[in-house]
């Protein structure tokens, strides 16, 4: 990945900034690739020799120095952050003991960040979404970073909706621009997760929706306010973690909280809630659907992610994606509009119409195997 020449000085809070980044994920729609071991923040997804979280983390190294990148996930995928990035310090990747959603996770990173740089800006992302144009993402995290660190906001961005999709959260924004200067800014109204597809054309329809791309920007005393006022357990229980707590004790603290996302304990409840439109290009890359969207294609409309051993004929409209297996070769004939998916260990063959059929799939595969090994 090509990191941009340029970065936020410090009159943008730069020697303030931090970045964390939410590594615990399960990535179920993308089985057979993705795995409950290893899930889609681990793989290389885009086919680009990197995997997601690798590439978000070079992103925040554009925007912040390494020592003020925070990685939060789950004990059981530890060592593979640690294997995909050996550079973090040990304190440097936060462990949840239990899977609690991003209001948790999000806190334990604010309450370790407060031991360090009480005055810190806080930069939260997801470690397994797509970023198209890093230059164009440097220069709107500036923009972000100077309306976060000049006023009690949480900035969040939002991506112009390209269609009406149920897979999407949407935030509701006020026409006019929040401050002078920065004429993609404005004030979040409301935020609405997966409509159904009637609303979602309805919001797409007005212009007055963007879609919510998770990541978000304030200054740490303004996210620990509004942690406070609206989830006071779960910032009762995380925000005063310090370094004498132990992993029994975290467990114990983690066990109190609610598992709740950021967006409907914080985001849908705070006034100050800002929404900058992005102009990087962003997908959640949620779906196989999503993933071939934003795959280059060939001209038969082809997508091809993981090897270049891949032979079609009387083919179009699908996708093939074989992550770490660049050696493996595949011929495929008479396919329309179909995903082709393989691990080292499984191979699935679906229409891309039935994709909501994978959590089945997975299931019944899973079930068998347990069934055969009793």
């Amino acid at each position: 990945m090509e990191i941009p020449s340029t970065s936020i000085d410090n009159k943008q809070g730069g020697s303030h900034l931090w970045a964390v980044i939410m590594a615990g994920g399960l990535g179920s729609r993308f089985w057979p690739i993705s795995r409950v071991d290893c899930p889609k923040q681990f793989i290389d997804v885009m086919g680009v020799g990197s995997t997601m979280l690798q590439l978000t983390y070079a992103r925040a190294l554009t925007f912040c120095p390494k020592e003020h990148v925070l990685v939060v996930s789950i004990e059981h995928y530890a060592d593979r952050v640690r294997e995909q990035l050996p550079g973090l310090e040990s304190w440097q990747l936060l462990c949840e003991p239990l899977r609690r959603n991003t209001a948790p996770c999000i806190a334990l990173a604010a309450a370790a960040i407060a031991r360090r740089d009480p005055e810190a800006t806080v930069v939260v992302c997801p470690s397994d979404h797509a970023i198209f144009n890093e230059r164009c993402f440097l220069a709107d995290m500036a923009q972000a970073a100077e309306a976060a660190g000049g006023h009690d906001w949480i900035v969040t961005f939002g991506a112009q909706p390209t269609r009406p999709d149920t897979s999407y959260g949407y935030i509701q924004f006020r026409a006019e621009p929040s401050l002078p200067g920065i004429d993609s800014l404005h004030s979040a109204v409301t935020f609405t997760e997966k409509p159904p597809m009637e609303m979602a054309r309805q919001f797409m329809s007005s212009g007055e929706f963007y879609w919510n791309t998770g990541i978000l920007v304030a200054r740490l005393s303004t996210l620990t306010d509004a942690l406070r006022t609206h989830l006071p357990a779960v910032a009762e229980a995380l925000l005063t973690v310090d370094d004498s707590v132990g992993r029994d004790e975290l467990a114990a603290r983690y066990a109190t909280c609610d598992s709740i996302s950021i967006d409907h304990g914080v985001m849908e409840k705070a006034g100050n809630v800002q929404v900058l439109e992005a102009s990087f290009g962003w997908s959640d890359v949620e779906t196989w659907d999503s993933l071939y969207d934003v795959s280059a294609r060939d001209a038969q409309g082809n997508a091809m992610l993981g090897s270049d051993n891949v032979f079609l004929y009387n083919t179009r409209d699908c996708i093939v994606a074989m992550p770490g297996n660049r050696d493996r070769t595949i011929v495929l004939e008479g396919l329309d509009g179909y995903i082709v998916a393989a691990s080292d260990d499984a191979l699935m063959v679906c229409r891309r119409s039935s994709e909501d059929l994978i959590f089945k799939f997975a299931n019944d595969v899973e079930l068998k195997k347990m069934i055969d090994h009793k």
